[in-house]
């Protein structure tokens, strides 16, 4: 019993949502001692979702193992290849056996709005009634956890990361490894050169919608354009809702014009989209690479500068900021000669 309490207080003793599935697997593998235990995840859009192995542990092993975060999504098995899996996720705990082989036990892992994958745990022998009680359990407290980052972390009415998460998470994923850890399967991900870009995005003459159609139209709006930039932006691009009518993404991208893509791509999305009631809406958006040695502050600020430019010259547009520097349209600021300004 202590070493479950003791297990119980490590998993809730982290806020980093990559250390809670690691956390997960290391306590089941110390109750259970089976073969593997992992936690895969359904990403991708609709028609193209996608397994992400979140954290993988065997019996010999030192560390867990899990796909990069920024995976490219073609590279990771499709759900059909999967049957089993599938049928978990349907909210019900599946025993698959494999005869002279092994015994795997599927649980779906969820949280309070949706089933979002499986823990899947391989053993020699199919786990008994008491142990699949004790992985339920632990399950259910793993999902009441993580509702409670979720309220802490999420933005309450488009469901985005809210502004105070951004600088931990934008330190994480610009710091993150070169290296490359082999996927749970063999498959090795091809050692990416993508840099990482930040883009703001604010609502062009928001202020409108909420005289003339009331704050609750305007926060129809606010949902909506959420919805879109989940449409809009691939699975790994982190969203942020900074409050009123501003958002951030912050992407991998090859170079500048990869993330000019991406970004036009929300903004005609958004252009085109029928808000109900209101008709159309559009955005303005201004970018920026993030450079070595960046601050979340001074990256968001070059890129709300590009947002300014492009929404006092005619709105509707992306614009860069790098470019705009070079065209002479704005001064970087950001340096003179060797001191920065703060």
């Amino acid at each position: 019993m202590s070493e479950l309490v003791d297990h119980l207080a490590e998993l809730t003793g982290f806020r980093d949502r990559d250390i809670l599935d690691v956390t997960l697997v290391g306590a089941l593998r110390d109750l259970l001692r089976p073969r593997v235990v992992t936690i895969y995840r359904s990403v991708g859009d609709a028609g193209n979702e996608r397994w992400i192995t979140r954290a993988r542990l065997g019996e010999n092993d030192a560390v867990a193992t899990a796909d990069p975060a920024w995976a490219d999504i073609d590279s990771l098995p499709p759900l059909g290849l999967y049957p089993e899996r599938l049928q978990a996720m349907k909210g019900q705990a599946t025993v698959v056996t494999v005869p002279g082989r092994h015994s795997l036990s599927l649980f779906p892992v969820s949280t309070d709005r949706e089933v979002v994958g499986v823990m899947e745990i391989e053993t020699l022998d199919p786990l008994s009634d008491e142990s699949r009680r004790l992985v339920g359990s632990i399950l259910r407290i793993y999902r009441n956890f993580q509702a409670l980052l979720d309220y802490s972390e999420r933005d309450t009415l488009t469901g985005l990361l809210n502004r105070k998460t951004f600088d931990e998470s934008f330190l994480k994923a610009t710091n993150e490894s070169s290296g490359v850890p082999l996927a749970t399967d063999g498959r090795r991900h091809p050692t990416s050169n993508h840099r990482h870009w930040l883009g703001v995005i604010d609502i062009d003459l928001f202020k409108g919608v909420n005289d003339n159609f009331g704050h609750l139209i305007g926060d129809e709006v606010l949902l909506l354009l959420s919805r879109l930039m989940r449409s809009s932006f691939r699975f790994h691009d982190r969203l942020y809702r900074f409050g009123g009518e501003e958002f951030v993404v912050l992407m991998r991208c090859a170079n500048e014009q990869d993330a000019a893509l991406a970004l036009e791509r929300m903004r005609s999305n958004t252009a085109s989209y029928p808000f109900p009631q209101v008709g159309q809406i559009t955005i303005s958006i201004g970018f920026t690479e993030v450079k070595p040695g960046d601050t979340p502050s001074a990256a968001f600020e070059r890129a709300d500068k590009a947002v300014y430019f492009a929404k006092s010259h005619g709105r509707n547009q992306v614009q860069s900021h790098a470019e705009l520097v070079a065209r002479g349209d704005l001064e970087d600021e950001s340096k003179i000669g060797d001191v920065e300004l703060f």
